[in-house]
């Protein structure tokens, strides 16, 4: 049931945002040297690897670690990086690994290759059995500002209470924290 929920959401935003899509490759074509796409090695189910699209917000040559680690963010941001991240846009690729089936649409956001901490915890809590996704519970609850203990306590709330209604309400929980730009340090 999930899988088809993740397919029809996903197949009905990429048309309704294809042109949006569209809008932002070409905005990020033309602000920085550089592929649109950055593909990151995340972590999904069951601890394998897969390559997941964003649209680039930093600068090519920037390490590969996750962004609060940086001595100073904002100098690696490409001039609409902010408002990619900001704004959420940067994530809109994302439908495509939900598409081939390496996420969903709801699930614990995919951890970095290197964020040997995040992933411990999940493995250890179970949390590493689900598909990882766009959205999540621990997102709408803090975002970047929550240390990664609370993240995985979360992810395990998620994990122990998951369903079709709780996939719905975290989408509109989403929504609205996009809108408000609630959450998001960089």
């Amino acid at each position: 049931m999930k899988r088809i929920f993740d397919l029809l959401l996903t197949f009905s935003a990429a048309i309704v945002l294809a042109l949006p899509l569209a809008l932002v490759a070409l905005a990020v074509l033309l602000t920085s040297p550089g592929p649109v796409l950055y593909w990151s090695d995340r972590v999904g189910r069951h601890n394998k690897l897969f390559k997941m699209p964003k649209f680039r917000s930093m600068r090519v040559g920037t390490p590969v670690v996750a962004t609060h680690l940086l001595a100073n963010p904002k100098t690696h941001l490409t001039i609409i990086g902010s408002f990619l991240r900001k704004s959420s846009l940067d994530e809109l690729p994302q439908l495509w690994s939900i598409l081939v089936g390496n996420m969903s649409l709801v699930g614990p956001r995919p951890a970095l290759f290197n964020q040997i901490d995040l992933i411990a915890l999940r493995t250890k809590s179970g949390v590493h059995e689900l598909l990882p996704g766009l959205v999540g519970w621990a997102q709408v609850n803090g975002r970047d500002e929550m240390l990664i203990p609370d993240k995985v306590n979360l992810d395990i709330i998620y994990l122990q209470h998951q369903s079709l209604l709780m996939d719905i309400k975290i989408i509109g929980l989403t929504l609205i924290k996009v809108l408000q730009k609630d959450g998001v340090s960089h």
